[in-house]
């Protein structure tokens, strides 16, 4: 009944004039119900429905409880730690899992203002909490509410290799006893704990990582963000098993995010705020006297998306220390070969020829060659993006400056609103793709992953900006093998080889209206060269393949939806 009323909704929908519906799209929490609506019924871009999702779990639980019980049970000796919990709401209910878990009470220290339990250490900071224990102990930190079985507790411990920082996946149970909502996370992704605080509970680390740093953070998220900023090599591990079923209290969160503002604000010289309409933490970096950005525009012809493309650059761009070099792939359009030689009389805009057949790779690379000598960031720009949020570029360059930062990829719409590219996962189609390719602009996608600036292990060179001197450093974009596909994607993930993380930027939003002017590879010869690039990549960069640290190996990739994996996939 569900779907078959979401169908006449989304038909009534499609009847609607398209000026109107454009105007409704602009209203956020509309545009996210009837999206939410669409994802629950199952109508959404080959999401699964609620139900379809809770039998995939259903499904996964087995599995995973399977291996809980051959890894688990294959060791009797596990470290004895000590738990730490952070508040004291609900607090019974923890303290009862940890009670059949077999943690003893002289185990557990509560982190709370006042005495909440007689038989329980109660302490006013993290840092009191573990004043007595010795450096080596082994700490266990939950929200109050949270709750772990036996099995879980040993499954977390017996997975621990000793790393400074651990942490798993967790769901939560519902009234009927069922377990739901899993928060399938990445691998240790910093950029994403500054946004969201997605690491919120279930750490494991060491008592003297807290002790020796002067711990300032009330909360877990903050505490994890705290360490890594004060101790940037630190090991952070993830365990990708559901371990931890999460409180429902939603001031958890709430608190969290608001802790790792006074984190970012102490420890950083970034400026933070809290975006309530979204509910995640956005964040600018500072761009210090303004570096130059040189930004590389390919183009053969196509006067039309040129002309939206630096008009809305030059009309709407906040950051103004940029040049344009518009390099031309052999025009032979009398009005577009006029329209550039205009451009050439612009002050921030340089036309360069570039004849010979189409080679992304070269072309760019030929670009980044005629740079301004004392530029020090390139952007790399299609001809058919368009900007829509005038201050893309301050918050890209913010992101691109930054010491530990590599590449810096924007958030895309195709020219209907939904979503073109909002970061690049790899292993999609035994290849690569996009992230929440097809969603809807204003949908928070999974787990905020669409609406939150993060790391991804590559973004595409459809709008991507890098420091000139990590370009140069690398050798630039791969153009004897990788013509035309996948270059960005190596590129991205040579840069990430260096010892610095790529970013998805959430806050810069431009259109991209893709294969505009070249058109999809649909001939034979186009089609052989395509497979010829995949397979470069996959010979290239199969680890990453076979797992994107950005991604969660319990997630499918059928599709680039952020659905669980099917029981086929899990067993391939």
């Amino acid at each position: 009944m569900k779907k078959l009323a979401m169908l006449t909704v989304k038909g009534a929908v499609g009847l609607v004039p398209r000026a109107v519906r454009n105007k409704l799209k602009t209203n956020h929490k509309l545009t996210e119900f009837y999206s939410r609506s669409l994802q629950r019924s199952g109508l959404f871009y080959g999401f699964p429905s609620e139900k379809r999702r809770m039998a995939m779990y259903d499904a996964y639980l087995k599995q995973q409880a399977q291996h809980i019980q051959e890894l688990a049970s294959s060791s009797e000796n596990y470290h004895e730690i000590h738990v730490v919990i952070f508040g004291e709401k609900s607090l019974s209910l923890t303290l009862e899992s940890l009670n059949r878990a077999g943690v003893k009470h002289e185990r557990i220290c509560v982190v709370a203002e006042n005495s909440v339990n007689e038989s329980i250490r109660c302490a006013s900071t993290i840092s009191e909490a573990v004043d007595d224990l010795t450096d080596s102990t082994r700490l266990l930190l939950l929200n109050s509410g949270d709750t772990i079985t036996k099995e879980s507790l040993q499954m977390f411990l017996k997975c621990d290799n000793g790393d400074d920082i651990v942490y798993c996946d967790t769901d939560k149970v519902n009234l009927k006893a069922r377990r739901v909502s899993p928060h399938f996370l990445p691998d240790w992704n910093p950029d994403l704990q500054l946004s969201t605080g997605y690491v919120l509970t279930g750490v494991l680390c060491n008592t003297d990582l807290v002790k020796n740093s002067a711990v300032r953070s009330s909360t877990i998220a903050g505490l994890v963000l705290e360490l890594w900023i004060k101790l940037p090599h630190l090991s952070v591990a993830h365990i990708a098993y559901t371990l931890i079923h999460r409180s429902s209290n939603k001031k958890v969160s709430l608190d969290a995010l608001a802790d790792i503002r006074k984190v970012i604000e102490y420890f950083t010289s970034a400026t933070s705020s809290y975006n309530e309409e979204i509910a995640v933490n956005t964040i600018q970096w500072p761009v210090e006297s303004e570096p130059l950005v040189s930004l590389i525009i390919p183009t053969k012809n196509g006067k039309a998306l040129v002309q939206a493309c630096i008009e809305s650059i030059l009309e709407k761009t906040i950051y103004q220390n940029y040049e344009i070099l518009l390099i031309d792939n052999g025009s032979d359009e009398k009005e577009s070969i006029d329209y550039f030689a205009e451009l050439d009389k612009h002050v921030k805009i340089r036309v360069l020829c570039y004849p010979g057949e189409f080679n992304y790779s070269a072309i760019n690379n030929f670009g980044v060659q005629h740079a301004c000598s004392n530029s020090a960031v390139i952007g790399l720009v299609n001809n058919d993006i368009e900007v829509i949020n005038p201050y893309w570029l301050t918050s890209m360059v913010g992101h691109a400056m930054r010491k530990d930062v590599g590449c810096v990829g924007a958030k895309l719409l195709y020219s209907d609103g939904r979503i073109q590219h909002a970061g690049v996962v790899l292993g999609y189609g035994g290849g690569a793709g996009h992230a929440h390719k097809y969603f809807p602009r204003y949908h928070p996608g999974y787990m905020k992953r669409l609406i939150a600036t993060q790391n991804y292990s590559a973004v595409t060179a459809a709008c991507l900006l890098v420091k000139k001197s990590l370009f140069t450093e690398v050798g630039g974009l791969n153009e004897e093998d990788l013509t035309v596909a996948f270059n960005d994607v190596d590129f991205c993930l040579r840069v990430k080889e260096t010892d610095v993380r790529n970013v998805y930027c959430a806050e810069a939003e431009l259109y991209h209206h893709e294969s505009v002017s070249r058109g999809l590879d649909h001939a034979p010869e186009k089609a052989a060269r395509f497979n010829r690039e995949l397979e470069f990549l996959k010979q290239q960069w199969g680890e990453y393949i076979k797992h994107d640290p950005a991604y969660s190996p319990n997630l499918t990739l059928m599709r680039e939806n952020f659905s669980i994996k099917s029981k086929e996939e899990f067993f391939s």
